[in-house]
């Protein structure tokens, strides 16, 4: 009877020891930094600036382009980051101390035009474009961000519209507005002559 219950316990301890060991050799889901969104996260520890979550999306064109990214600034001192792109001028995004600055959430998102790059840049969604990151002494990252258009609800309001083009009549600039559409009502002028 005795070699029973000493049986017993001992499988139990091993069953158990199976069924929950492998914990100690498999890496925790919970403790694997990811992207929890469609964006990336930029690695630049040597920053005290810290990029999340940056997409870009574009136009249908591909031509126009919504820089969209959180800048979280953790330090005790107020900071920039510096944003590059083959063929654009660099952007620089002040951030304050112990503060977030989101492009397309608390701010407007950065206009990216590739008619302005010097290189062949394009936002054609489904495909990355290389930018560079670079915030205090550190030396920044380069990270492949992905584009992305309005397809998901979303994102719609985050697609960038062209500029209204402005027109040059005797040097004078006008911004074309809504034709006017003609109306059936009688001319005052009209009326008052029957």
């Amino acid at each position: 009877m005795k070699s029973r219950l000493v049986a017993s316990v001992v499988l139990s301890a091993l069953v158990l020891t199976g069924a929950t060991g492998c914990t100690f050799i498999t890496p925790q889901a919970s403790t694997i930094a990811y992207s929890a969104s469609d964006g990336v996260n930029v690695a630049d520890t040597a920053g005290p600036i810290v990029v999340r979550n940056a997409m870009v999306i574009a136009d249908e064109s591909g031509e126009l382009g919504n820089l969209v990214a959180a800048f979280v600034n953790p330090s005790q001192d107020d900071a920039v980051v510096t944003v590059e792109l083959q063929g654009l001028e660099p952007f620089e995004i002040e951030v304050a101390a112990g503060e977030t600055v989101s492009l397309g959430g608390n701010e407007e998102p950065l206009l990216l035009d590739s008619a302005e790059a010097d290189g062949d840049v394009s936002f054609e969604p489904g495909t990355t474009v290389e930018i560079y990151f670079q915030s205090g002494d550190g030396s920044g990252a380069t990270a492949n961000v992905p584009v992305l258009d309005g397809a998901l609800p979303y994102y719609t309001d985050l697609v960038p519209e062209p500029a209204e083009e402005e027109i040059v009549i005797d040097d004078e600039v006008t911004v074309p507005t809504e034709t006017p559409v003609p109306t059936d009502k009688p001319d005052a002028s009209e009326s008052e002559e029957h």
